[in-house]
């Protein structure tokens, strides 16, 4: 074992000392390709070492070795900041090894990288959806880790990307108006849903405030007969807005918009 370890060690050598990295992907010996891949991972040459890693993985798979060569193989990936990749091989290291040496850790790692994965709110959420899962269930798993701290802040974060998703989505039928229909009503329910769904979000002012302005909007569109009941639902939302920011960001539109639906109503 000791002359098969010297003999790794050596032909290693050889071939880094030559520079020629090729020769280490043409090699049948996949223990020289992991050892050489752990240099490399060591050197922080994470494209070499995640290359190399993916290239012995199928041979150990189910052997000793396989645990650590998916954490690495992970790790690589993290390295290259290439969050997606690194996301499923933690997943798969969760999946494969619950109780592995690495499984508290991968499974934080997953919702991490999928949280670094994230896209801006006007873009599709699906990262954002899979980091607060899998947070949630690291959350559920290791209540008392030290990164318990770490994963709400990240959740928060995430959730309150979703809050302004929904934000642009209500303003997107706000601004349609009455396009094609009454775009306001939409707009209303948009919003709600949102603040139900995210009842904490930094966006919660921002949110009541438009629903306010959609129900002014309807009431000031809608026809004489219906205008005394939504002139109604915009005094309603007014207190709704007020009493949770009476001196709120967008306090003096509102009184305004409160004064204009009185006098609408008898």
């Amino acid at each position: 074992m000791t002359k098969r370890i010297l003999y790794i060690s050596a032909l290693f050598l050889v071939l880094v000392s030559c520079n020629d990295y090729q020769q280490l992907l043409k090699s049948a010996d996949p223990d020289v390709k992991f050892t050489a891949a752990k240099n490399y991972f060591q050197e922080k040459d994470f494209t070499k070492s995640a290359t190399l890693l993916e290239d012995v993985m199928a041979y150990y798979k189910g052997s000793g070795r396989s645990e650590e060569v998916l954490y690495l193989l992970a790790e690589s990936y993290l390295g290259q900041e290439d969050y997606y990749s690194a996301a499923e091989y933690y997943r798969t290291y969760v999946k494969s090894y619950p109780r592995g040496e690495f499984a508290a850790d991968c499974k934080y790692m997953v919702g991490y990288c999928y949280y670094k994965d994230s896209s801006d709110p006007r873009l599709d959420q699906a990262s954002t959806h899979s980091a607060i899962q899998a947070f949630t269930e690291f959350l559920e798993q290791y209540p008392q880790s030290e990164r318990t701290p770490q994963a709400y802040q990240y959740m928060f974060e995430l959730e309150d990307k979703l809050a302004y998703k929904g934000y642009l989505n209500a303003k997107l039928y706000y601004n349609l108006g009455m396009y094609l229909g009454n775009n306001y009503r939409s707009a209303i329910i948009t919003a709600n849903n949102t603040l139900k769904d995210y009842p904490e979000t930094k966006h919660r002012e921002l949110l009541l405030y438009l629903i306010l302005q959609s129900k002014y909007k309807e009431a000031t569109l809608s026809i004489a007969e219906k205008q005394p009941e939504r002139y109604s639902e915009v005094v309603d939302e007014y207190y709704n807005y007020s009493s949770e920011y009476p001196n709120g960001k967008y306090i003096r539109d509102a009184n305004r918009m409160l004064k204009e639906a009185k006098q609408h109503i008898k």
